[in-house]
């Protein structure tokens, strides 16, 4: 396994300086940045040359992440967003390739945040099959893995449980779309969140993790060694990437619905240092 953590959680608006950091991840113990997939198509060749020889130096790999924008929803009832939404999803993968970047991943069925105005849950799903083939086609020849996230009720109608990940990707049935499990989305609608891995099996191919409440990893409730031991027992050997949002404020705790903040008023220093004891808290119970 490798161990990542998302850009957000040193920002409070979407988007960085992704180069820098990259540095502060190696620095802190990670293996994998992950970044907003959406960004890279707002850079230039050579800003995406610059990040990919800085991982290369770090020694770090790069995930992309993404919760499309509304005008881009390939579940949408509107043929022109999907037929959208599908050419921005390959036209991002296509700036992962010159990066080096071999893996997209979020709720790329449909739009983030969902506004829940249409709950036809049949159509929404039929309609975002068929958009992901047409994007799982691009990728198997790309050679990039697509991992759709497993999301809560708030936050969709269509993937809010492994088994209805499982499903929709065996709905899908293209090799390079599979599912992504979040602990936080777990901790709200899995019964078991060990059996739920289990049960996922190959068809996980990136699991983000935090607490029930988006703090790190090891201040909270979860039983971080028994989730490991699912992932021991199902061969995992993915990205283990952690989504911590812990600072209100800003477009990322707006989306996020963070209100208050979670990290103790930690400055800079501090939130290095507790990500930094995280990853190592983690790295330990997945041994």
């Amino acid at each position: 396994m490798k161990f990542g953590t998302l850009y957000a959680y040193w920002v409070r608006d979407w988007g960085a300086d992704y180069c820098a950091l990259a540095k502060k991840a190696k620095k802190a113990g990670f293996d994998v940045l992950e970044v907003g997939a959406g960004d890279l198509l707002n850079m230039s060749d050579a800003q995406l040359a610059e990040l990919k020889a800085t991982a290369t130096e770090l020694g770090l790999e790069i995930s992309a992440n993404l919760g499309p924008p509304k005008d881009k929803d390939v579940s949408s009832a509107d043929p022109a967003i999907r037929e959208a939404g599908v050419k921005f999803l390959c036209d991002i993968m296509h700036q992962m390739v010159k990066i080096d970047c071999k893996i997209l991943i979020g709720a790329l069925y449909n739009c983030w945040p969902y506004d829940f105005k249409d709950l036809d849950k049949e159509g929404l799903w039929k309609r975002a099959v068929e958009g992901m083939q047409k994007v799982g086609d691009e990728a198997d020849r790309l050679g990039i893995t697509i991992a759709l996230e497993v999301l809560n009720r708030f936050e969709t109608l269509l993937l809010t449980d492994a088994a209805e990940g499982v499903q929709f990707c065996r709905d899908v049935n293209r090799k390079s779309v599979k599912v992504l499990l979040d602990t936080f989305h777990m901790n709200i609608e899995e019964d078991d969140l060990p059996a739920a891995i289990r049960a996922t099996g190959e068809w996980l191919a990136h699991l983000h993790v935090g607490e029930g409440n988006r703090k790190l990893p090891g201040m909270g409730h979860l039983d971080w060694t028994a989730i490991g031991a699912a992932l021991k027992d199902i061969g995992f050997d993915g990205m283990v990437v952690m989504e911590p949002f812990m600072k209100a404020g800003g477009s990322v705790g707006s989306d996020i619905k963070v209100w208050r903040d979670l990290s103790g008023n930690a400055d800079e220093e501090g939130m290095d240092r507790m990500i930094a004891e995280s990853v190592a808290f983690l790295r330990k119970a997945f041994a």
